[in-house]
Parts: C-alpha cells; sequence; structure tokens
C-alpha cells in the first residue's frame, strides 16, 4: 500500500512535465510562422528616376538697380528771368520741346546791335572796294601812286576781317536769342521742376531746372563678386565649364514677379571696385510701358555657361554627411540600394547640376529615401513629381473623416452650426 501512496505523486509530476513540454511545443510553430511571415514582407517601393547627362545652362542671380538709359540734366545757357514754365512737371517731354521761357529783352538788343554793327561794317568795306576800283585804274596810268593803292588794298582787307567778325557777333547774340527759350535736349520723362515763374537763372549754374530722363529703354547695372568671376573663368580655362553666347537676361522683381521682357547684357566692367569688391555688368531691357524705373531694386539671371555632360537630379534626392558631402542613393541591377557621393555645380529651377558621381543609366532614388537604407532589397518605380494641393483643399473631407461620416453629410452639419449660433 505504502508503495502505491508514493508512486501516485511522481506520476502525477511526469505527467504535469509532459503536458508543459507539449505546451511549448505548440507554440514553436506560430513563432515560426511569424517569422516567415516577417521574412516574406514586400520590399519597398521607392520612385527613381534614371540619370541621363545634358548640357546644362549653368545660370546665377545677381543683384541690381535700374538706372535711366539717357539723364539730362537741363542749366540755362543764357541768364535772365523765367517768365513761364512750358511743360507739366511728371510728363512726358520729347527732344526740342520747349521747357520754360526766359525775359528775351536784352539779348534781343544785343542781337539788334550785333546787326547794326554788320551793316555799318558791311558799308564800309563796299566804300572800300568802290575806291579800289578806280584806284586799279588810276595807277594802271600812274596817276597815283603804286604805295597810295597799296594802302588801300591793305584797308580793303581789314574791312573784310571787321565784316566777318560782325557776322560771328550777329551769330553768337542768335544763338543766346534762341536760349531764351529752354529746350528739352533728350525725350523722357520729367521730374520736379526747381524754379517757377520769376526766377533768375544764370548761364550754366550749377542747380538743374528740371532733369529728363529717358526710361525705354532702361539699364539695370548688376554687381558680381570678383571672386565668382574668378571662378567663373577659371572653370572656362579648365573645360569644365563651356563658353555661353547666350547674352540673355531674365528679370525678378521686388515683389518675386518675372519682368515679362528679356533682356540683353550690353557689357561688363574691366576693373573691380575696390570698396565693394564687385563688378559691374549693364544689362539693357526693353520698358514701353516705364514699369521699371530708376533706383528700383531686381535680381537679374544671367547663364554664365554650359556644363556639359550634367545631369539634373531633383533637391530632395541629395542629401548632405555632417561633412558637407553630397550623397544620392540608387538601385543597382539587383535591385539593393547603393550610396553614390557625387559632386554638383549650382542649381537649375528645383533640380541640383550633377557634375561626377553618377552614371548614365543609374537609378537615383528621389521618393521613399527615408525609408530605405544602404543594402535594402527594394522596388524601383519612375518617380511622379506631385502637385501641390490646393490650400484648403480636403479639409471638409477630412472633418468627416474624423466624425465618420462622408464629406457630402459633413458639411450641412457645419453649416447648421453655424446658423445657430448666428
Amino acid at each position: 500500500m505504502m508503495s502505491a501512496k508514493l508512486w501516485a505523486p511522481a506520476l502525477t509530476a511526469c505527467a504535469l512535465a509532459t503536458s508543459i513540454a507539449l505546451v511549448g511545443c505548440s507554440k514553436d510553430p506560430k513563432d515560426a510562422q511569424q517569422a516567415a511571415a516577417a521574412q516574406k514582407m514586400p520590399p519597398t517601393e521607392v520612385g527613381v528616376i534614371v540619370a541621363q547627362p545634358q548640357s546644362v545652362e549653368q545660370s546665377v542671380e545677381l543683384s541690381g538697380r535700374m538706372t535711366a538709359f539717357e539723364i539730362s540734366e537741363v542749366r540755362p545757357q543764357t541768364s535772365g528771368v523765367i517768365l513761364k514754365r512750358l511743360f507739366t512737371e511728371g510728363s512726358y517731354v520729347r527732344e526740342g520741346q520747349a521747357l520754360y521761357e526766359l525775359d528775351s529783352r536784352t539779348n534781343r538788343a544785343t542781337f539788334d546791335n550785333a546787326r547794326a554793327a554788320l551793316l555799318q561794317q558791311e558799308a564800309n568795306l563796299s566804300s572800300l572796294k568802290t575806291k579800289l576800283n578806280r584806284y586799279q585804274q588810276l595807277v594802271s596810268s600812274n596817276a597815283i601812286s603804286k604805295q597810295d593803292y597799296d594802302d588801300l588794298v591793305g584797308q580793303v582787307n581789314v574791312a573784310t576781317a571787321q565784316v566777318a567778325a560782325a557776322r560771328a557777333q550777329v551769330k553768337n547774340a542768335e544763338v543766346d536769342l534762341g536760349y531764351s527759350t529752354i529746350r528739352s535736349p533728350i525725350s523722357g520723362q520729367t521730374n520736379r521742376s526747381s524754379v517757377t515763374a520769376g526766377a533768375l537763372v544764370t548761364a550754366n549754374q550749377t542747380d538743374p531746372l528740371v532733369t529728363v530722363q529717358r526710361l525705354d529703354p532702361i539699364y539695370v547695372d548688376i554687381n558680381q563678386s570678383s571672386a565668382e568671376l574668378l571662378r567663373l573663368r577659371q572653370q572656362l580655362s579648365q573645360g569644365s565649364l563651356g563658353s555661353s553666347n547666350n547674352t540673355k537676361v531674365k528679370l525678378k522683381l521686388e515683389d518675386g514677379s518675372y519682368y515679362p521682357v528679356e533682356g540683353r547684357l550690353a557689357f561688363s566692367d574691366a576693373s573691380v571696385n575696390p570698396e565693394t569688391g564687385t563688378v559691374t555688368l549693364r544689362a539693357v531691357f526693353q520698358n514701353p510701358n516705364h514699369l521699371l524705373l530708376p533706383g528700383m531694386y531686381a535680381t537679374a539671371q544671367i547663364v554664365q555657361g554650359v556644363v556639359p555632360n550634367a545631369i539634373l537630379i531633383p533637391q530632395a534626392a541629395i542629401t548632405r554627411t555632417p561633412t558637407g558631402q553630397a550623397v544620392a542613393m540608387i538601385v543597382n541591377a539587383k535591385g539593393v540600394v547603393e550610396t553614390r557621393p557625387v559632386e554638383t555645380s549650382g542649381v537649375q529651377g528645383k533640380d541640383w547640376i550633377v557634375t561626377k558621381g553618377l552614371q548614365t543609366g543609374e537609378k537615383v532614388i528621389v521618393d521613399g529615401i527615408a525609408k530605405v537604407k544602404e543594402g535594402a532589397t527594394v522596388v524601383a518605380k519612375p518617380y511622379q513629381p506631385q502637385a501641390a494641393a490646393p490650400q484648403g483643399a480636403g479639409q471638409p473631407a477630412a472633418e468627416a473623416n474624423k466624425a465618420g461620416k462622408p464629406a457630402d453629410q459633413a458639411q450641412p452639419k457645419t453649416e447648421q452650426k453655424a446658423t445657430s449660433n448666428a
């Protein structure tokens, strides 16, 4: 009897151990299935673009200010009192148009006096010429001496010179009389007049009466640092950058909009400003509507050269290491992600200009770059840029999703709430 009682607990312990072992064996297949399922998860899909080399124009954005194509500071060339202002301030005037009228009585009197002096000299010359004709007949018959004849010839020559001087005085007086009406030397826009009727002005005074500016076309003076210009010339000499015959310039205005008319590069200054370390470039723009005004600030986009065999890569595809090295991620032929250091040479629009590090036909990851790492297996699909959604779009649908109702049912509820609050 005692042996049976001792065997019962032992059998119970064995049965319990056997059941625990069976339970443990029953969990192992589930864990194996979960691990297999994890291994069978589909690889991450990424959007890629295919690297294609091409010639890319390298442009630079430089700041500049506008200056008038022609500027004329109108000053009087004769003295007098202003009787009338013959133009409207700020209006457009044409070349030769009368701007001011001076009191011309003094200049007219001077002109009349010069004409009278000319008539006197001409009369004296005429009398001497008549006398010379008689002396020519008398000297041939020895009726007068040769000396008297020579003296008369000298008097005629002096009188002829005096007539020429008197004519010059008449022309000078006529010019001064013409200056009594002050005219615009160029066609352009006037600014504020510095004098009014009754003001006394003097010839060649310091202060201009008015300034006339020609605004169509108009200049844009652009400043480029000498360091950038030196780097550009070195790239051209090394052959890493091809020269461009494109002299077109695009203009970005202060409000962020682009001027609809392209300009052309007129010239580049031959010296560096020692105070600013910049070189001045000048571009010319047509300005028929006078939208561009002198003194306005603008940003000019200038094509400086052509980068041969460059690859355009969206900016989202290029990352930077802590040391500043540009890195792109590509998908190789086996569908595995590789990192590739690259070199860039500026931007064009929203793309980096890649000059080294990529080969023709390689697949560069653009979309999903944050979800993968080197060595991961991925599925490459062509990259499709997504258009930016307009502001406010999708808000009713989002509110409806939060409420668990369609958008067309959520909107009336919102309107009813607004009505009740009103």
